[in-house]
């Protein structure tokens, strides 16, 4: 009886044995199978004898190494910029300004954070940019008016940061160091302008660019003309134009003269506003200056004109478009003519048209055709 029970506990310890090392061989995975080799090996040798071949480290890395190496005990944020400027990857970059940050006793200030983010900007990161802006945001360096002008720059840039901006600003505002300053403002509204693309949606902007524009006086930031002749933009957009003439008068006493797009905006509001004969005037005072016009606000004025049987006016303008290299659309032409032939001008309407094919070098053939066409049928109803 001892002799079976000791035949039994001999079996189970051999089975035991046998299960453990088909599992432990189940599991074993060469090493250097993690790198892609294949290693040859005897049935006789143990793989655990088997030495893994040291892993081929990529140029970036070793670049990397190289610039860590640079960094000596104690560097300091000037140290750190210069090692970022000299990075022409964005990447590799951002792993030396993540490095550094690591570091005991360092702490990035606000020139590191603003050239890496102007890195990572050139080379078009912008999620980790983001990221940077967001540390920043949340106060993981001291601030400065480039670093917060930078960021807002950006913001403005991304059509989902437009509020992102505007959070930045306000952080400006309550900061005793850091206030607006002109380019602050310059970003802003440009930002707001890009968004004044349909009537309805120019009245819902409009409101912030009047609280910018009180806020920037509050701040006694001096406006140039630039900035004044986008807030005139802004008004003239939405029609409102008695305010865009108020900002226009209030030129002179920030040293600023009015130009080209100044008037311009002032002469399109006005016209589409229905005050044509206002329009006029400042058209002239801006002639009178030897400004010029652009092409938009050649055409608004001459069909405005045109639509008012101001003919005279409106023929001497398109004459002098033409003299200045605008070229005036389609709609332009067929406007005045259309206008002419319905005042019973009609022979006057076809010379006109002979005339400004001669002095006009971007009509061709098909165009003028298209309009000697369209004006034989309006006088002929």
């Amino acid at each position: 009886m001892a002799s079976k029970q000791m035949l039994l506990r001999i079996l189970r310890r051999i089975h035991v044995i046998s299960v453990s090392t088909n599992h432990e061989h189940s599991l074993f995975i060469p090493y250097s199978l993690h790198y892609g080799r294949s290693v040859s090996t005897s049935p006789a040798q143990n793989p655990q004898d088997i030495e893994p071949r040291p892993r081929t480290r990529t140029p970036l890395e070793k670049q990397f190494e190289t610039w860590v190496e640079k960094l000596k005990p104690g560097f300091t944020p000037y140290d750190v910029v210069e090692a970022l400027r000299a990075q022409s990857d964005p990447d590799l970059a951002l792993d030396i300004f993540r490095w550094t940050a690591q570091q005991r006793g360092y702490k990035h200030n606000h020139v590191t954070y603003l050239t890496m983010i102007k890195q990572l900007i050139s080379g078009r990161r912008y999620r980790h940019a983001e990221t940077l802006v967001e540390e920043v945001i949340a106060g993981a360096c001291d601030v400065s008016v480039p670093l917060y002008n930078s960021i807002i720059r950006f913001c403005c840039g991304r059509k989902f940061l437009f509020n992102r901006a505007f959070d930045v600003y306000k952080k400006m505002l309550r900061s005793e160091d850091c206030k607006p300053t002109l380019e602050t403002y310059s970003l802003l509204f440009n930002s707001l302008l890009r968004r004044f693309n349909k009537l309805n949606v120019c009245y819902v902007y409009l409101h912030s660019v009047r609280s910018l524009t009180k806020q920037m006086k509050a701040c006694g930031v001096i406006p140039d003309t630039f900035v004044l002749n986008m807030i005139i933009k802004a008004y003239s957009k939405c029609l409102v134009v008695d305010e865009a003439i108020r900002v226009f008068r209030e030129m002179g006493l920030y040293g600023c003269e009015p130009n080209a797009y100044t008037y311009g905006y002032i002469a399109k509001g006005l016209c589409e506003k229905g005050r044509v004969n206002e329009g006029l005037v400042f058209y002239k005072e801006m002639r009178s200056k030897g400004l010029v016009p652009s092409s938009s606000t050649y055409v608004i004025i001459i069909c405005s004109l045109a639509l008012d049987r101001m003919f005279e006016d409106a023929i001497q303008i398109m004459f002098e478009m033409l003299g200045n290299s605008r070229l005036p659309d389609h709609l332009t032409y067929k406007t005045l003519l259309e206008g002419l032939c319905r005042e019973g001008r009609d022979s006057e309407a076809f010379e006109l048209l002979d005339e400004w094919r001669k002095r006009d070098v971007s009509m061709g053939e098909k165009t003028y055709k298209t309009l000697l066409n369209e004006l034989n049928l309006m006088c002929r109803d």
